[in-house]
């Protein structure tokens, strides 16, 4: 049996020892090193202080309490009862004595090393510059100062209260304490003992009630966070009141350790106890009932007025640009002549469908892939900027052949992807495919060169071992060739310096514990210039070399000196600032692409991988300090000091002085790519519903709360409400704004406890474009939130409503219900708002895919909403001309194969007017030439033909239009289509159906 623990003890040593090795040796090849090893420090001596306080508090507890007992024990019946027990833990005494202070000792360690990030802001706290209203001290002490003090009085209370019950125990246990009989019920050294750990915890009480006052100014409990009325005028008083009853009790314990009587101090707790009870629980109530509740507007406007003002400051949306927007819903020609630059950028590609067509078009072998969704970004290509959907050809060992799925291919042979392809945003390429300007393996593109291999990645392996002496033969697979003679790759052998070494037997043996494989110890693949790549998510790497940051949701790529890297941004948080309103991350960070419920993730039934919505932790203050950037090919992390006027950046700078690089050193080229984060703008948009508002009496009345729309696109069963839509990043000017930028977009519709109107309430933009005048110049009007408030006389629809009059337009409907067929799919692209021609445009791309085997979309359609008009054509141009009285006055950035033939609307006419001869036949034949075409189409696809595919999709809409034409003539004869009296539109015939059920959106 002792060689079974000893066995156990060392292989326990030598993992734990692996861990802690491989770990530093992680971070030390990264540049890190100071944050692994203060962490690790700053635990190990948390760890050590918390836990030997409380070990050594109550075995020395135990101990005076074990060697006061009376040399005789009493002669009652109490103490009868008692020998046997007595007896019993005799045995065990000396093992109890140590054990149960050991086992205490190490549940603290535990939980006072849990607080080493709380210590270290503590011990390196910065000010804010801001005082809260009630006490005039600086914010930060609630944000350093406050949570560790509450914190050390709780584990100080822990520590007294757990090692006076041993104490109070073992006294009973030998007789120095008594419940009942004659005489003193406690000892001399008993009494001294017990009196003097209760006058510890009662004065530990006492620095609780007055840490209390302080923590009303961030309780939630109330209507809205912060100290109230009442917690002004009855909980701080109350709470510093029971705290000097508490200190004065405290002195009677004392006093009581001399004097010998219980008495004045049990006085003391009652009253005590009646205090708390009448100061802190029934005064405050009386307040609130008699004084607050009946003029409750009144007598909370100024703390709510705290609240507004410190949420607005927390949360960074205090400089918000609010505009009266009087949006126009009249759609005249020539409207968007003033709007060209915005009309010529918008992106009809959307990044969270078009993923398929990337991946069939551009993936070249099947252990290549693209993440999902892919990324929005811009480049200047010819000297203009474009919006981009970009991806990155990674690494995917689950496309390799049963023959590949061995250790020495997956851990040493498939180690990284190639390339990256990038589309316009704003164009339609041939077939209705993404017009590609970045693209193939090894093809030049409009990126110029840049470094090509994907070491790190969303989809990397969980470790990879590469590289090799020089003059050494290739034997990582780098790219598809068509090299004549050769096995149609090319290799490459890895000459960055990306992970630690596993050159050496010893390291090779610690790695092989750390991943449990024994072949990393045993393989001849390893050599003396081996290295190990793990850890090779950007958003994992980032977090643990920056644990004191929350990591957005979407790490995204970029093509950055030469350099394909990934940027991340990291935000440091606060669930401590004073009268600011709390928001949980995840619940406003979820949207229908976070939860997997858009594009071509809902078609195929799986998440979006690649998007993650923020913990479920409550924070009430926030900033993006932090700009991480990754480097796909080397792993090298540089953490940019975003905000260097963020107080919590601040006190982490001063404990990881070298982690951090001045926002100065960053490229012009990586600022051009900086944009503003997804998450963060979420976040914002959620506390904009509310704290729009501004005027307290407004606020409380609730009576002016936006929502953000449901997604109406999202792929949900019917019966269960959509998740909220997503952001969208696109290139626009806001009314007022000097000229267009890349920004970050969403809008909001009034919000109620049941469906809300879905009537447009305000537009929010911010401006997401941070290049500058050159290298660490941040652009000036960066971060700036511009908020449209929309009058509240005027209707303009909101996206569940364009949606719905989308689906439910006779032309539009009937079309797409023709695509529907014979396994096709219609799928309803992410749905923009611009303000635009003095109004709101919506624009969404139509995309048509197989319904099975080789699905690939292809977009067809712009459906162009502004005001009551309804644009449905196979460019965006031609859709917005529609629209806008024949000429909009802008030209669409959609050019493509597909701008020759405009879906046009049934011709317009009275009813009863008759039928032109032969208009039934040519409905008819025009039928029957798009089945044919349709059909030609479908085998095209399946046979992988995407010209043939490209040309039948043409023949089927000309088919498909001349139908249209020949059923408006039939209509208008037979009076089925005919416009009503009052103006208003005709319901769908029977005919005009939705789009097949189950496509999105349908």
């Amino acid at each position: 049996m002792p060689a079974v623990v000893v066995v156990v003890v060392l292989v326990g040593l030598v993992v734990a020892a692996s861990q802690v090795v491989t770990e530093y040796a992680w971070f030390s090849q990264l540049g890190f090193a100071e944050v692994y090893t203060t962490r690790l420090l700053t635990q190990g001596a948390l760890f050590a202080v918390g836990g030997l306080l409380m070990a050594v508090a109550v075995l020395v507890s135990l101990r005076v309490a074990y060697r006061s007992r009376p040399v005789y024990a009493p002669v009652d019946a109490e103490s009868a009862n008692l020998d046997r027990y007595r007896e019993s833990l005799e045995p065990l005494r000396r093992l109890l004595s140590v054990a149960v202070p050991v086992v205490l000792g190490l549940f603290a360690g535990s939980a006072a090393s849990a607080q080493w990030e709380q210590v270290l802001l503590f011990l390196n706290a910065e000010p804010f510059g801001a005082e809260d209203p009630i006490f005039r001290t600086d914010v930060g002490f609630w944000v350093f100062t406050l949570p560790f003090l509450s914190f050390l009085v709780s584990f100080l209370t822990a520590v007294v209260l757990l090692a006076g019950i041993g104490a109070a125990l073992v006294h009973y246990l030998y007789g120095g304490l008594r419940l009942q009989g004659q005489g003193p019920r406690t000892t001399t050294t008993a009494r001294v003992q017990l009196s003097v750990s209760a006058g510890l915890l009662v004065l530990l009480q006492a620095g609780s009630y007055w840490l209390d006052r302080y923590s009303t100014l961030t309780d939630g409990s109330g209507r809205f966070l912060g100290a109230t009325y009442t917690g002004v005028n009855a909980e701080i008083p109350g709470r510093t009141i029971l705290a000097v009853i508490a200190l004065l009790v405290a002195v009677l314990f004392v006093v009581t350790a001399f004097r010998g009587s219980w008495r004045l101090p049990a006085l003391g707790v009652v009253v005590m106890l009646a205090s708390a009870v009448v100061v802190g629980g029934v005064y405050p109530y009386v307040v609130q009932r008699f004084q607050v509740d009946p003029s409750a507007q009144t007598r909370e406007a100024p703390y709510l007025q705290h609240n507004i003002d410190a949420t607005r400051a927390a949360f960074d949306v205090d400089t918000t640009e609010v505009t009266n927007y009087q949006a126009s819903t009249q759609a005249e020609a020539g409207a968007l002549r003033d709007d060209a630059e915005t009309t010529a950028n918008i992106r009809v590609l959307d990044p969270a469908i078009v993923q398929p067509a990337f991946q069939q078009d551009q993936r070249q072998r099947q252990y290549y892939t693209f993440s999902d969704p892919l990324d929005v970004d811009r480049y200047e290509i010819d000297g203009q900027v474009e919006d981009a959907v970009i991806g990155v050809r990674e690494l995917d060992l689950s496309g390799l052949s049963g023959g590949q799925q061995n250790w020495v291919s997956t851990a040493t042979i498939f180690t990284h992807g190639y390339g990256v392809v990038a589309a316009y945003g704003n164009q339609r390429g041939e077939g209705g495919l993404p017009a590609y300007f970045q693209s193939g393996i090894n093809t030049p593109g409009a990126l110029g060169d840049f470094e090509p291999r994907i070491y790190f990645g969303q989809n990397s392996p969980e470790y990879s071992i590469v590289g090799a002496p020089e003059g050494t033969e290739p034997r990582e697979v780098d790219y598809p060739t068509d090299d004549e003679g050769g096995d149609g790759v090319a290799n490459n052998t890895y000459s960055g310096d990306g992970g630690p070494s596993v050159g050496s037997w010893w390291q090779r043996l610690l790695y092989a514990v750390k991943f449990q494989e024994q072949n990393i110890l045993l393989s001849d693949a390893l050599n003396s210039e081996s290295q190990i790549l793990y850890d090779r998510d950007p958003r994992e790497r980032v977090g643990k070399v920056a644990p004191f940051l929350t990591l957005d949701g979407d790490p995204y790529p970029a093509v950055v000196d030469e350099r394909v890297v990934w940027i991340v941004d990291g935000y440091t948080t606060s669930n401590e600032y004073p009268y600011s309103q709390r928001q949980t991350l995840q619940d406003v960070t979820v949207d229908s692409q976070t939860a997997g419920l858009t594009g071509s993730a809902a078609a195929a039934g799986q998440g979006a991988q690649t998007l993650t919505a923020l913990p479920p932790e409550e924070v009430n203050y926030i900033r993006n300090s932090v700009k991480a950037t990754v480097d796909a090919y080397s792993g090298e992390v540089v953490l940019y000091a975003w905000d260097e006027q963020d107080p919590v950046l601040q006190a982490w700078e001063s404990v990881f002085p070298d982690a951090l690089t001045p926002v100065s050193e960053m490229s012009e080229d990586l600022l051009d790519h900086v944009r503003y984060p997804d998450d963060l703008f979420k976040v914002q948009r959620s506390v904009l519903g509310a704290y729009h508002v501004t005027n307290p009496a407004v606020f409380f009345q609730n009576s002016d709360r936006w929502q953000i729309p449901d997604d109406p696109t999202a792929d949900v069963p019917e019966g269960v409400r959509p998740p909220l839509q997503p952001a969208y990043y696109l290139t626009l000017q806001m009314p007022g704004q000097d000229e267009p930028a890349f920004s970050l977009t969403s809008s909001y519709i009034p919000s109620s406890d049941a469906d809300a109107s879905n009537i447009l309430t305000g537009f929010l933009a911010v401006d997401g474009d941070a290049g500058g005048s050159g290298p660490g110049q941040v652009a000036e009007g960066y971060g700036q939130l511009r908020l449209l408030q929309l009058p509240r006389n005027l209707v303009i629809n909101g996206p569940g409503q364009v949606q719905n009059d989308f689906d439910a337009d006779p032309t539009i409907s009937t079309e797409l219900n023709l695509l529907s067929q014979n396994n096709t799919d219609v799928a309803f692209g992410n749905l923009l708002t611009l303000p635009v021609g003095g109004g709101l445009l919506y624009v969404q791309p139509v995309y048509v895919q197989s319904s099975g085997g080789t699905q690939i979309p292809r977009l067809q359609y712009a459906l162009v909403s502004f005001g009551s008009e309804i644009g449905f054509a196979q460019t965006l141009d031609e859709a917005l001309n529609q629209v806008f009285g024949g000429d909009s006055g802008a030209t669409a950035g959609d050019a493509g194969d597909g701008g020759d033939g405009p879906v046009t609307p049934p011709a317009e006419g009275g009813g009863g007017a008759p039928a032109p001869s032969g208009a039934q036949e040519q409905l008819a034949e025009a039928l029957q030439d798009a089945q044919a075409a349709l059909q030609a189409g479908q085998q095209a696809l399946a046979d992988g033909d995407f010209a043939t595919y490209g040309e039948q999709q043409d023949a089927l809409s000309e088919a498909v239009t001349r139908a249209l034409q020949a059923q408006g003539q039939v209509d208008a004869a037979t009076g089925a289509d005919a416009t009503a009296q009052d103006g208003s539109t005709p319901a769908p015939t029977a005919t005009a159906t939705a789009p097949a059920e189950g496509t999105a959106g349908g």
